[in-house]
């Protein structure tokens, strides 16, 4: 990737920040581990989803201070949340059952790689992976939207958006939105569809960082996030 092109991309941040402005007011909302969990702190004004987490927790709040932390309350990532009135505790089991059963509106989750039929990729057994597919194989099946934030290319450059995914796989046919660090591009019959792009960014620039063909949306938008928060 040229350096022209690397100081057009947008920050974690900004992508979690773009992700958020989609998220409806009153929507029930898991946020995988790590960078996904970042979405939270972008709710638009006048929205709150409804979080939820995969160890039995709904409607919890933000992260605590540091150092005031009870880590008796922890979502499925082993981060401290706060409670607050009307946030519910429950077994598991059944925080799977309300997955499975098609109770969440919206989960968001990383990538390694995200295909144009919609097939996600999100794990690894490798160096450096995670030892199974977790809850995510579950959530991916169970929400009526599926996201993915991701960065537009590896760290080698090459493309996370792909013909066919290579890697195991985390679910089948299953993605719908992808918010990466140069554009937002959606899965629409088998393929992917440009929907928004950095500006600056041509669309032939992206085709050639995309390794599956992209199709232009009508229209185009610029991608525009706040510069704070590069």
């Amino acid at each position: 990737m040229s350096q022209d092109i690397e100081s057009l991309k947008l920050s974690n941040a900004q992508i979690a920040w773009r992700a958020a402005q989609d998220i409806e007011d009153g929507a029930y909302v898991n946020l995988g581990i790590g960078f996904p969990e970042m979405v939270a702190k972008f709710q638009p004004e006048g929205r709150q989803a409804i979080f939820h987490t995969e160890n039995g927790v709904l409607d919890f709040g933000e992260a605590p201070p540091l150092g005031e932390e009870d880590w008796d309350c922890i979502n499925a990532g082993k981060k401290a949340i706060t409670i607050k009135p009307g946030t519910a505790f429950f077994h598991h089991a059944d925080s799977f059952a309300m997955v499975r059963g098609g109770h969440l509106d919206v989960a968001i989750l990383g990538a390694y790689q995200v295909a144009q039929n919609g097939d996600l990729a999100n794990w690894s057994t490798g160096k450096g992976g995670v030892p199974a597919v977790g809850g995510a194989m579950d959530l991916v099946h169970g929400a009526r939207r599926v996201a993915v934030l991701t960065d537009h290319v590896t760290k080698k450059g090459e493309p996370k958006l792909v013909a066919e995914c290579t890697m195991p796989l985390t679910g089948v046919g299953c993605v719908t939105h992808i918010y990466t660090s140069l554009a937002v591009v959606e899965v629409v019959d088998g393929g992917f569809v440009l929907r928004e792009a950095v500006p600056g960014l041509s669309f032939d620039e992206l085709q050639a960082l995309t390794g599956a063909p992209l199709r232009a949306g009508n229209p185009v938008v610029p991608l525009i996030c706040p510069e704070e928060l590069k």
